[in-house]
């Protein structure tokens, strides 16, 4: 499994499912032309290139190039590298039909492609430090009980989060810019 520290931008779910086969970094999905509209994922993605840089990863029609412009154009600070899957033509497997434009999307691709596509990306070893996991999720209240859902949109407010996230996908998005530590120290300071 590669090893990548920078953050990968994809369009949607099942591309970050596909890339995290083969990686074990941090993968943040648009929701495609969400990132148009939601100043949140648009903040949280500028936070990402400045505080661990951006792989931008998107499929390679019309949409995934608008999208690619569009993250080149708000981040004005922080790294933005580009890579690029190839034109291949076909249809997914969960889908009925081909895409408009009739190419495979990032989901699409067998996972060689997608691992050799990051490997000129990946960094080596493991970020040091202990990751957050779902039980200091649960330990301090942002699962599993009453409020839970409403402290977790707090804390991602208040962290420049999109408040939209999951529990999971606020586990990713923690561990990809703090440490456990910190985590903790900027939970306890808000007080939730």
């Amino acid at each position: 499994m590669l090893h990548i520290t920078r953050a990968i931008i994809v369009e949607g779910v099942y591309d970050r499912q596909r890339v995290e086969e083969v990686c074990d970094g941090y993968c943040f999905a648009t929701g495609g032309f969400d990132i148009f509209a939601d100043e949140e994922k648009r903040e949280f993605i500028r936070r990402l290139a400045r505080e661990k840089g951006l792989i931008v990863l998107t499929d390679s029609d019309r949409a995934g190039f608008a999208i690619r412009n569009h993250i080149k154009n708000i981040v004005k600070e922080g790294e933005v590298l580009h890579a690029y899957i190839p034109e291949i033509y076909g249809k997914e497997r969960r889908k009925d039909r081909p895409s408009a434009e009739g190419k495979l999307g990032v989901e699409g691709m067998e996972r060689s492609v997608i691992e050799g596509v990051l490997r000129p990306f990946a960094d080596g070893a493991a970020v040091p430090g202990e990751p957050v996991t779902k039980q200091d999720l649960f330990d301090l209240g942002l699962t599993g009980g009453d409020g839970s859902a409403a402290r977790r949109e707090e804390l991602c407010r208040r962290m420049g989060l999109p408040v939209k996230m999951s529990a999971k996908a606020i586990l990713g998005a923690v561990n990809a810019i703090m440490t456990k530590k910190h985590f903790y120290l900027v939970v306890k300071s808000i007080n939730l």
